[in-house]
């Protein structure tokens, strides 16, 4: 059996309750819900990227890489992410934000798997997603 370790990048802060904002055991990495909060300042509160569903979505898909990388993998490696959105009426743009993003990422495996769901989030924050990576 393998040792479990928690993943906290160096941009990200402590979680506010007792989580990991990633974890990996053996080649499987699951990284916990994202939001856009914009990178850690030492004894400041997180901060949104800003109030637009872009801004937002791209500093997630940052967090979410930046949590990937410090346990080994790559966007070739996740197999499924969830995106959880506040409202139906982003789901096109979050659409054309996310092809945009991974066209750029030079993919050398298929994409992941995805699910969107609808959820309620704290007030400002409008996207927030997660990512099952497994590695080898």
């Amino acid at each position: 059996m393998s040792d479990k370790t928690a993943l906290t990048p160096a941009t990200h802060t402590e979680p506010p309750a007792k989580f990991s904002h990633g974890v990996r055991k053996g080649n499987i990495l699951q990284v916990a819900g994202q939001v856009g909060f914009l990178p850690a300042v030492p004894g400041q509160p997180p901060t949104p990227a800003g109030p637009t569903l872009r801004e937002q979505t791209l500093q997630t898909l940052a967090n979410v890489k930046a949590i990937l990388e410090e346990g080994g993998a790559s966007w070739d490696d996740v197999m499924m992410m969830r995106v959880y959105l506040t409202d139906v009426d982003h789901f096109a743009e979050m659409n054309e934000i996310y092809n945009s993003y991974f066209g750029e990422q030079n993919l050398q495996a298929p994409p992941a798997a995805r699910t969107t769901v609808y959820v309620g989030l704290p007030p400002g924050l409008l996207i927030e997603v997660d990512a099952l990576a497994v590695l080898g």
